[in-house]
């Protein structure tokens, strides 16, 4: 009989890529600190001490950063590392010697160290151009031109709290929630070409993809195709993907919004989703600075006004969002308030403004 095939789905065993005093005191931490900014130090009840350093990375990894990755773990970490699921590289030792050669080979690489504390970590983001199937943007680009732009806020503690940031190639969001987050917003219906439908796309599949049941199957000259109805439709792009000829993506009419105060954690206050604070900016490659100037005002609002320990969105519920407004500069316009009746049930917690 021959042996079973390895199982290739879901998540591998966690053991075999454990640091030997990470297996050995695994659950049995006594207590920790953070010695300098990027740096974890664990202390076990059997006394074993592991120190743990944190960078930032691109995410997007081609081979040769990989293998400098690589070969830094190899010379001075004792062959261990991980990556964080905000795409951070962390690499474990067991000597607090280990600790200041490893940090100087990661600045000489171009890795900084931090994103620990009371930092911004790195921007957590969507695949983008690279291997998303309806992306408007490049979320890969937004975060390397933010964190340009925020590089200080990641090596050094000195924010009120933890300032989680993500980027969302597409409406859809798999970007998730964050205290700020930067995602495309299409602004107008998707335009049909009506000689591919018929043979491109499962009209059936696309028709029930839609959440707001704005699409439909028609006949146009003679052929099998689909229509929208404009007036349902909230331009999310959600059927661009089972269906090409429904092209949304516009380099004029898909442009970058910015949503503050989601989180996911409930430490001190409960979940809360993101709100709107900007719309409407330029889907401006290769550096977007509007998009970065935009989220500066907010993280430099927060970093001056916040309460020692409050979120962002903690924050913005303490000062109310004329107060907030005022403080970031940005404009206030009527797509800030919630008119939206259906939303009263689940929404009422929200700092959305109501009328």
């Amino acid at each position: 009989m021959s042996a079973r095939r390895a199982v290739e789905s879901g998540v591998p065993e966690l053991d075999p890529y454990l640091h030997p005093l990470l297996k050995k005191n695994y659950g049995a931490w006594k207590w920790h600190d953070r010695p300098r900014p990027g740096v974890l130090h664990h202390v076990a009840m059997s006394g074993d001490e592991v120190w743990t350093v944190r960078a930032g990375t691109q995410r997007q990894l081609d081979v040769h950063t990989v293998r400098a990755l690589c070969d830094i773990g190899d010379r001075y970490a004792d062959g261990y590392l991980r990556f964080t699921s905000r795409s951070n590289v962390e690499f474990m030792v067991a000597s607090e010697s280990q600790v200041a050669p490893l940090i100087e080979a990661l600045g000489k690489k171009g890795f900084p160290v931090g994103g620990t504390g009371n930092s911004i970590s790195m921007i957590s983001h969507t695949q983008g151009w690279l291997h998303c199937d309806i992306p408007a943007t490049d979320a890969s680009g937004v975060v390397k031109a933010l964190m340009d732009e925020l590089h200080e806020e990641f090596i050094h503690e000195r924010l009120p709290n933890k300032l989680r940031i993500s980027s969302s190639c597409c409406e859809i969001n798999c970007g998730g929630q964050a205290d700020i987050a930067v995602n495309i917003q299409h602004t107008k219906p998707p335009k049909i070409n009506h000689d591919l439908v018929g043979n491109v796309c499962e009209r059936p599949t696309v028709v029930a993809r839609c959440p707001v049941a704005a699409i439909r199957p028609a006949l146009v000259n003679g052929k099998p195709s689909l229509e929208i109805d404009e007036r349902k439709c909230m331009c999310c792009g959600a059927c661009y993907a089972p269906c090409p000829p429904m092209l949304i993506n516009d380099p004029e009419n898909s442009k970058i919004a910015i949503w503050v105060g989601g989180k996911h954690s409930n430490a001190r206050s409960k979940p809360s989703f993101h709100k709107l604070v900007v719309s409407n900016l330029p889907n401006n490659p290769p550096r977007w600075p509007e998009v970065s100037a935009a989220v500066k005002k907010i993280v430099h609002a927060y970093k001056d006004d916040a309460h020692d320990w409050e979120r962002l969105g903690e924050w913005i519920d303490r000062i109310g969002w004329a107060r907030f407004f005022e403080l970031t500069g940005l404009p206030f316009t009527k797509f800030h308030i919630d008119n939206w009746r259906g939303g009263r049930g689940s929404l009422n917690a929200s700092a959305h403004l109501r009328f």
